[in-house]
């Protein structure tokens, strides 16, 4: 997946997620995704390549940078929290929408329960 249809996924994804808004705290060249006012997602550009920057666990974290050549530590965030997703590799679409959604769940479920805009528990699970 090249790094527009990258960040245009994973921007995508973020529609079906409520309560996420895109806000530009840091200039028009950081889109910084969040919800109830805690960023959940980060796009820019690195050198002229665009990724996104997104929260995981850190055992999740480190699993997916050792199987996964195209994703590296958080680029300017805490290494052990965030990862970074790459362009031009094998991240199939579905994957990202994943971990989009898993990063946006991390976020929620540390929001007090009457300020969480889903259930984290069972948020997407199909009855």
């Amino acid at each position: 997946m090249d790094g527009e249809n990258l960040q245009e996924r994973a921007a995508a994804r973020t529609q079906d997620l409520p309560g996420a808004e895109l806000t530009h705290p840091f200039g028009d060249d950081w889109d910084v995704y969040k919800v109830r006012g805690k960023v959940f997602m980060l796009q820019t550009a690195v050198l002229g390549q665009p990724i996104v920057i997104l929260k995981a666990t850190p055992s999740d974290g480190l699993a997916l940078r050792t199987a996964y050549e195209d994703i590296t530590p958080g680029y300017h965030m805490n290494k052990r929290h965030w990862i970074t997703l790459h362009p031009d590799g094998a991240l199939d679409p579905l994957f990202v929408d994943d971990l989009v959604t898993e990063s946006y769940l991390l976020v929620v479920e540390n929001l007090p329960k009457n300020q969480r805009p889903v259930d984290p528990e069972v948020f997407g699970q199909h009855a």
